[in-house]
């Protein structure tokens, strides 16, 4: 085998292991386009069709199949290795991709990511900002944050934050002008900011001593961001319903003001989402492990009379 074979096999086996062009590319730090040409060289080198293409997604062909089951052993034991050298090394490196929600972002990445990139300064954070599910593995990301509700059942979820509460805000501008909800039925009289989750509108909950209720709310705009839904509640375009770890900032400036705070629904928190099934990237578990650590110290300040472990139990 000639050494300029290598980076088309192993364009083949990133394909090959997710079934995704997309997450292929983002897992080798390329484009799209470089990748199908990779793929295209290689079928005309080997004069056998590897992939088939669809509109659908990608399948591997028989022969393609029985490829990557003879090359991903070794490609594993190649990532393995460079894996184990880091570690010597003591220095985790490379790109590490995470798919965040708005509210874990706020409260949990912000935090720490001037600390982590100071102790790790050849990582490279690569950050997606969405608040709907994703698939890890298939879409490209080392790990996701977000509630663990988002997480499969064959995924590893470690809680790295508090729990959070979701909060109704609005500008007191829009409020001197419509008065405030005392109740939640008191917002089918309000305009507010609609929010779209995964193709769906999204009824806002809420929760008073044990009682829970779910409100069909509507409004002139519907947002699939919380970023967006912040910034039309900052204009005085409606109610919104954020993350308090979001609106936090623009509560205590005075730019929001909260309503209905007894009916807040509370969370258990944010989870880290990975994969267990393949070797945790050294990056990851660098991360994880700052999490952890910062998880302890917040939990021994506000009790100092707990008695810790170093490291947290996953969850």
């Amino acid at each position: 085998m000639k050494r300029s074979e290598l980076p088309d096999l192993a364009a083949f086996v990133a394909i090959a292991d997710s079934l995704s062009f997309r997450a292929g590319a983002a897992r080798l730090g390329i484009t799209r386009s470089a990748l199908s040409h990779a793929m295209q060289h290689l079928e005309k080198r080997l004069d056998v069709r590897l992939l088939h293409r669809s509109t659908r997604g990608v399948a591997l062909t028989d022969t393609g199949r029985q490829l990557f089951e003879s090359l991903q052993p070794a490609f594993a034991g190649i990532e393995q290795a460079l894996s184990d050298l880091d570690r010597e090394r003591g220095s985790p490196s490379g790109r590490l991709r995470l798919h965040v929600s708005s509210g874990a972002a706020a409260a949990v990445v912000a935090p720490v990511w001037r600390s982590f990139l100071a102790t790790y300064p050849r990582v490279e954070l690569d950050l997606e900002l969405s608040d709907g599910p994703v698939n890890v593995a298939a879409e490209g990301f080392d790990a996701a944050i977000a509630i663990r509700d988002f997480a499969a059942a064959d995924m590893v979820a470690v809680k790295v934050s508090a729990p959070w509460k979701v909060v109704v805000v609005a500008a007191p501008s829009y409020l001197a002008r419509r008065g405030e909800p005392v109740t939640p039925d008191d917002l089918t009289a309000h305009d507010c900011v609609q929010y779209r989750l995964d193709g769906a509108l999204l009824p806002w909950p809420f929760m008073r001593e044990g009682t829970r209720r779910k409100i069909a709310v509507r409004g002139a705009v519907t947002v699939n961001s919380s970023e967006l839904a912040l910034r039309a509640a900052i204009d005085g375009l409606g109610l919104a319903f954020i993350d308090d770890a979001v609106a936090g900032p623009f509560l205590r400036s005075g730019q929001l003001m909260a309503v209905l705070p007894e009916w807040s629904p509370s969370f258990d928190g944010y989870y880290l989402i990975y994969c267990g099934r393949r070797q945790v990237p050294l990056p990851l578990r660098a991360l994880i492990d700052m999490l952890r650590a910062r998880r302890t110290t917040a939990r021994c300040s506000t009790d100092p009379g707990m008695v810790l472990p170093g490291v947290l139990a996953k969850v």
